[in-house]
């Protein structure tokens, strides 16, 4: 049964489409994203709690939902809008059709609408407030909407880092509690802060003969170091880095401990716990086809990413300088210490959704943890 649905944007914009997945009504930051492929990465991607995605690629769901396709245990995103969706999807091991994937999750999303107008609209006065509604209200939709939390006054780190620690089961491609990492020899140790971890990360990690031990976001820095990692990854996430005292704190103290690498979330509050500023852009970078400009070597890569705000080069320690720069709008894409092992992206080097060529800075943080292991070996 075709249900009618609305989505009005803060500003009083209505735009009418149908519904799918859940009915409920939902609200969040309303965001565009440029990728053709990928969606379901994209619905489970941690970075995406508190915002409602309007994709770009006009037929989603055409090869219906995959099991080795998420990026964390569930859906993230508030909600999901597409020009059309794929009833009747084509693929090897569907697991579920798109439709129905959502509406298990208990998803709200619509579709049917002008997604060329909505994201002309966002991208000309940025990213706004919105609600999703099958209500027939529009003025009790826009009152509810206006009552909304605003997305930067939300800790959703908070939301989404695990509550409990965890080692990766590369055998079974999931997550499996553990207090401690996997005893296994003549692998780095890679303890992971999770501000919202997409699970790619972690199977690269383990294919780079790495053994992984994913922490919640807020364990303090005595806790990780008394792990005795090799390493320390911080992850992606969602929100505003404003909000995240308490993380930002931790780093500070691990500084010069250990080699450390941040993507994304992590490239931002690394930067903040050596005193640099942030600041939200206009409407974000979403999508996998941005392209960033190594500054040592002149290389340009084709990255996948997603985020709202960057880094101010301007507010940066002298010690601290930025290594890739986005060729659309000249922004911070990564930073690199010039003593220190300590680098980072705010492109996602894990891709998923691809490109994948960028995962070679992985195996550049390695080479630092083990420059940085055989210098210490060598002092002791």
């Amino acid at each position: 049964m075709i249900k009618p649905s609305i989505l009005a944007l803060e500003d009083g914009t209505i735009f009418n489409g149908v519904s799918y997945g859940s009915t409920k009504s939902i609200s969040g930051e309303v965001v565009f994203n440029t990728s053709m492929a990928g969606y379901q990465e994209i619905l489970t991607d941690p970075s995406y709690a508190g915002q409602i995605v309007v994709l770009t690629y006009p037929l989603i769901g055409n090869y219906g939902i995959n099991i080795s396709d998420f990026e964390s245990s569930k859906v993230q995103v508030a909600g999901f809008i597409v020009k059309e969706h794929c009833k009747y999807p084509s693929s090897s091991k569907p697991m579920s059709s798109f439709d129905d994937f959502l509406t298990k999750q208990n998803i709200s999303g619509i579709m049917g609408l002008d997604t060329r107008a909505l994201t002309k609209k966002i991208r000309t006065y940025g990213a706004m407030k919105g609600m999703i509604s099958t209500k027939k209200s529009v003025p009790g939709i826009l009152e509810n909407l206006q009552n909304s939390a605003n997305y930067n006054e939300i800790n959703f780190v908070d939301h989404v880092t695990t509550n409990d620690s965890f080692v990766w089961n590369s055998k079974f491609n999931r997550p499996e509690p553990s207090t401690s990492f996997k005893n296994e020899p003549g692998k780095n140790k890679i303890a992971v802060l999770d501000y919202g971890i997409k699970y790619n990360i972690l199977r690269i990690l383990e294919n780079l003969n790495c053994t992984t031990l994913t922490l919640p976001a807020n364990t303090s820095s005595n806790d990780v170091l008394s792990l005795k990692p090799d390493g320390i990854l911080l992850s992606p996430g969602p929100g505003d880095p404003e909000l995240l005292t308490r993380p930002i704190d931790n780093v500070k103290k691990l500084i010069g401990k250990v080699p450390i690498m941040g993507i994304c979330l992590g490239n931002q509050i690394l930067a903040k716990a050596f005193g640099g500023k942030t600041y939200k852009l206009k409407f974000g970078h979403h999508g996998a086809n941005h392209p960033v400009k190594n500054l040592s070597t002149g290389e340009v890569y084709v990255t996948s990413q997603n985020h709202g705000y960057s880094v101010d080069p301007e507010s940066l320690p002298s010690e601290l300088e930025v290594s890739y720069i986005n060729l659309n709008d000249n922004t911070v894409e990564g930073l690199r210490h010039n003593s220190l092992p300590i680098l980072s992206v705010q492109y996602h080097s894990e891709g998923a959704p691809g490109p994948e060529e960028n995962s070679y800075i992985f195996n550049e943080f390695i080479n630092l943890v083990n420059n940085y292991n055989n210098k210490e070996n060598n002092n002791q």
